[in-house]
């Protein structure tokens, strides 16, 4: 903090195990990507290259290694897994990931259909060599499921291996977890809670709103991904209070 302000919320430390914000990189350059560091880095544990950006994206590379520089873990969109999955080149992805030195990955089934068992078979298999972060959740917004198979999955998931589980939202926050307004679905959330660790848990929320439900809900160290880069400042300010959706919610919690 630049100044002295009593009455804040303990925001955790990183590295954060909860409390976490990921960041949807959906191409930055490499000096645009600087200088998000220069302003966000303390505020950013997760980064994901969004969807196949990767694949596409020039100086990857260099990119990538900018954001190991700070301690920032990186990892290659969901989409992407799916689409080396469904092509059968699960072996060159896990090239992919040794060549550019990822200790993260993403496993999803938002694009495709993989049995459940195979899909903890894929999670089982990745984390006894990185961090494995699982995704639950349809990007088809016509697939609805009901709150017992998202914490049957969930739960799943997180045997299988899974440090987190991702509740689907994608970048527009207007699927899973919302409906097409993206206004939360929030008996899900709330039945979700039930049977699954908060702080187990990555809820997708690229809306303002969506954000401050969760804050509202789960306090200060709710973990909160696919926020767009610029968007990071702005989310800490909510996190503690600082921004008139969340200016009363810690007054008088904390001296």
């Amino acid at each position: 903090m630049n100044f002295p302000l009593k009455q804040l919320p303990q925001r955790t430390d990183k590295p954060r195990t909860h409390g976490l914000t990921m960041v949807m990189d959906k191409g930055m350059g490499i000096a645009g990507t600087r200088d998000f560091l220069s302003v966000a880095e303390p505020f950013v544990d997760i980064v994901k290259l969004g969807f196949g950006t990767s694949l596409v994206t020039n100086h990857l590379r260099e990119k990538i290694e900018i954001y190991q520089e700070h301690n920032i873990p990186v990892y290659l969109g969901g989409t992407l897994f799916e689409a080396f999955l469904i092509r059968g080149q699960f072996d060159d992805y896990l090239q992919v990931l040794k060549d550019y030195n990822l200790k993260h990955v993403e496993v999803s089934d938002g694009s495709i259909i993989i049995p459940h068992l195979e899909k903890c078979g894929y999670i089982e298999k990745l984390s006894k060599i990185v961090t494995v972060f699982s995704e639950v959740g349809s990007k088809d917004a016509t697939h609805i499921m009901p709150p017992y198979k998202w914490i049957e999955l969930m739960k799943a998931e997180l045997e299988a291996g899974s440090t987190y589980v991702i509740a689907e939202a994608r970048e527009a926050g207007n699927v899973g977890i919302y409906r097409g307004s993206g206004e939360v679905r929030e008996g899900l959330v709330q039945e979700i809670l039930t049977q699954i660790p908060y702080e187990k848990i990555i809820w997708e929320a690229p809306q303002k709103a969506q954000q401050v439900y969760f804050l509202e809900l789960l306090g200060a160290n709710v973990n909160l991904g696919n926020l767009a880069p610029t968007e990071v400042i702005p989310l800490e300010s909510m996190r503690v209070g600082l921004r008139g959706d969340t200016f009363h919610l810690f007054l008088n919690k904390n001296s």
